[in-house]
């Protein structure tokens, strides 16, 4: 997983063109009542999601394979890759089904048997009874505890690192969720094949489905990562998840084994006994079983591809929040009863209810910083142009300054040093604004939106568009400007203690 940025900006850069797949690559669209749902009832998730996540970056519902209800909340967009974590898992399980089919694996495959150089010299009776079903459903035979900061990163070889895990527990007996066993899955395949889960799948599943573009973050001995690191956008979750509530055919054609859809979204490990948990309803090989019959594959911070097999409905959501099973509870409260309403017909035809919905779809947005009224309050003056020293800290944040930005009253200029590098990003008006970050673990693009929200307070709100993350900063100013205290906000991960500059 990425680090939540650090203070670093850079200037304003263009907006592309409007993005739109290739003919014959995007699902067909539908009116929500031509499919048998309300568009009120969609309206309503929307607005509780809004009221109770307040974190939610996309959703798409396909319903008879359609898509009858699509939005993405500014500056999230359609055309926007979006950072899959776990949901990864479920793609690799596929490309697991579609070696055993062209029979490279086996689900008895002793994981040994493909890593005979990077075996313990005197590997435990566990270890050696380790198979590649095992890995599929989470319980490859560890504790949890001994899984805790494995990383997929390191310089020596993860696959080594991973054999050498004391495996306590007798294979298939113990469920603990390990991104790691994903891991050797995707090795597996690698060894197999020559070549990466990503190549495999791109003609297999990727080029089929209309999937453009997809990248898959690699460990330093070119895996890919498997249970992480995946980055498609929200139609090809959607796409993904019609294909496995398709039985594997697509567009006529079967690219999975219906057998291998059936047993791998199957109940095969018991991981808790909670009925209120969507977590502890049973695991099949890299799917997790839900309450109401339904599926999923899921990744941290709330990406969801969700399948209703019995309604007949794929629902795809990004999100950035602590709170996913918040997230499916709305799904439940809200969407489930629309889609039961009338599963198999078309409701009557309700055109207002429609503009109502399209035009909340139409406008969605993360909130932004909302400035005080009457514009920049005084202090502003005071500080315009300051800089603003912080000591030795963490967030290695070096100084900051804010100063009037052109002719435009509202505007203001952002400056910030942060590990050596200047940057600057002008804010103001009601848009996010786009722009790259520079350098560092935390470089790539961000949408910026800042205003005075209160008499001594500047907010910056910072977006990783293509990540879950997003940060508020908060600079609160003090002795009529002497000094500055910087608050991290981010919306998720740990908190970060706030710094205190002094003025130059």
């Amino acid at each position: 997983m990425k680090s939540i940025p650090a203070l670093v900006f850079c200037g304003v850069v263009a907006l592309g063109s409007a993005w739109a797949a290739e003919p014959g690559k995007a699902l067909p669209r539908s009116a929500p009542e031509a499919q048998g749902v309300a568009s009120g009832a969609i309206l309503e998730f929307v607005q509780e999601a809004e009221t109770k996540i307040n974190a939610l970056h996309s959703m798409m519902v396909v319903r008879h394979g359609q898509v009858i209800a699509e939005g993405w909340w500014a500056p999230y967009a359609a055309e926007e890759p979006h950072q899959m974590f776990s949901l990864s898992k479920s793609f690799t399980s596929t490309a697991v089904g579609l070696a055993i089919a062209e029979g490279k694996l086996n689900v008895h495959d002793e994981v040994l048997k493909f890593f005979p150089d990077e075996a313990p010299a005197k590997p435990s009776a566990n270890l050696k009874a380790m198979r590649l079903r095992d890995l599929l459903t989470m319980a490859a035979g560890h504790h949890a505890e001994d899984l805790q900061g494995f990383s997929l990163t390191t310089d020596e070889s993860v696959v080594k690192r991973f054999l050498a895990l004391p495996v306590a527990h007798k294979p298939g007996t113990f469920f603990a969720y390990s991104t790691a066993a994903t891991y050797m899955q995707s090795a597996m395949v690698q060894k197999v094949t020559g070549q990466s889960v990503l190549e495999y799948l791109r003609p297999r599943l990727f080029e089929p489905l209309g999937i453009e573009n997809p990248t898959w973050e690699t460990s330093k001995q070119g895996v890919s990562q498997g249970g992480t690191g995946l980055n498609i956008r929200t139609e090809d979750i959607a796409k993904f998840g019609l294909l496995y509530l398709q039985k594997g055919v697509w567009n006529g054609k079967q690219l999975v084994p219906a057998s291998w859809v059936e047993t791998a979204t199957s109940r095969w490990m018991s991981n808790g006994s909670n009925p209120d948990s969507d977590w502890e309803q049973g695991y099949g090989y890299q799917f997790w079983r839900c309450r109401f019959g339904v599926i999923r594959g899921d990744g941290a911070h709330g990406q969801f591809c969700i399948i209703l097999p019995e309604l007949d409905a794929v629902i795809a959501l990004t999100s950035g929040t602590r709170d996913l099973q918040g997230v499916l509870n709305v799904v439940w409260a809200k969407l489930l009863p629309a889609l039961q309403a009338k599963p198999k017909g078309a409701l009557a035809p309700d055109a207002a209810a429609q503009e109502k919905l399209r035009a909340k779809l139409a406008g969605l947005s993360l909130r932004r910083p909302v400035g005080v009224a009457g514009g920049k309050p005084p202090l502003a003056a005071t500080v315009a142009g300051r800089r603003y020293v912080f000591p030795k800290n963490p967030l290695a944040v070096e100084s900051v300054m804010l100063a009037p930005a052109g002719d435009d009253p509202q505007a203001t200029d952002f400056t910030a040093t942060t590990g050596g590098v200047e940057q600057r990003v002008t804010v103001g008006g009601a848009e996010w604004v786009k722009g790259e970050l520079k350098g560092g673990p935390s470089a790539g693009p961000v949408a910026v939106s800042g205003a005075w929200t209160a008499a001594d307070t500047f907010t910056l709100d910072v977006v990783r568009y293509r990540t879950p993350f997003t940060v508020r900063y908060r600079l609160k100013f003090a002795g009529d400007g002497e000094s500055v205290t910087l608050e991290t906000l981010p919306n998720v991960g740990p908190a970060v203690p706030a710094i205190t500059g002094k003025r130059e």
